[in-house]
């Protein structure tokens, strides 16, 4: 019989006390230190690391897993405020839209093929005009690993991209790359692993100025609304919109 996600989650969180290190992913604090502070959904919380970081920087955060152990452990080394909540993300989503939508290292051996890409959509959906998606990822097994535990699929940016199936007339990628950061291996050998890191804003797009989305801190939706009142035939301004074919997008620029 197939394991569950909720059946493989709550074993492997009840194995140990403490799974993770504590600290927030590195990559989310790099992307994200730069954010006004607004609303977050954050999906896999884990014991919860990247939640509280975002909360003690002034995010109100919804933090989402499927394991009922590891979020009564987070709630239990958070500070009050952040906002717990169980999801099978294959079988129900949060509701509502936020300014940041983080999926860090959203993997899972027991996942349905399509099934990392449908979340990811619905994550994509969840972001107001203005706001941020943010999705790290594996490339691939540590640099150790030289049979691999399990047969799982490691998608490259491009082809993350591409599954989102985003309108590039209402998103722009800002960062799309790979990074290998050093790792140390279970006996002690120095190695290594790569991770890619997307971060898409949503524009203010047509679509969404008909239908009267709110928006999020990204555009400054009061000010665009007043502009709008006073001259309607001028339009927010949308910021430098940048393709999705580069591999690597930063500062408004793009390069390999």
């Amino acid at each position: 019989m197939t394991e569950t996600a909720q059946q493989y989650w709550e074993g492997f969180y009840q194995e140990k006390d403490r799974v993770w290190s504590g600290n927030p992913n590195p990559l989310l604090v790099r992307e994200a230190t730069s954010l006004t502070p607004g609303t977050a959904l954050d999906l896999g919380c884990g014991e919860g690391a990247d939640a509280i970081w975002l909360a003690e920087r002034g995010w109100q955060v919804t933090a989402v897993d499927v394991s009922e152990t590891v979020l009564r452990r987070a709630a239990a080394r958070a500070p009050a405020g952040i906002t717990w909540e169980r999801h099978d993300l294959s079988q129900s989503f949060p509701s509502g839209q936020f300014d940041l939508v983080s999926a860090q290292f959203l993997h899972s051996p027991v996942a349905a093929p399509g099934e990392r890409e449908d979340i990811l959509r619905n994550a994509s959906r969840a972001v107001v005009p203005g706001g941020v998606l943010l999705i790290m990822s594996h490339s691939g097994w540590p640099s150790w690993v030289e049979t691999p535990p399990f047969e799982y699929h490691f998608p490259g940016t491009r082809e993350m991209v591409e599954s989102l199936a985003l309108d590039p007339e209402a998103w722009e990628v800002q960062v799309e790359e790979v990074v290998e950061r050093p790792l140390t291996g279970p006996d002690g050998e120095p190695g290594s692993r790569q991770d890619s890191v997307l971060r898409l804003r949503r524009n203010w797009g047509p679509l969404a100025r008909a239908e009267g989305l709110p928006g999020g801190h990204g555009q400054e939706p009061a000010l665009a609304d007043e502009r709008m009142a006073r001259a309607p035939q001028v339009k927010p301004r949308l910021g430098s919109r940048l393709p999705f074919a580069g591999t690597c997008v930063r500062a408004g620029t793009v390069g390999r």
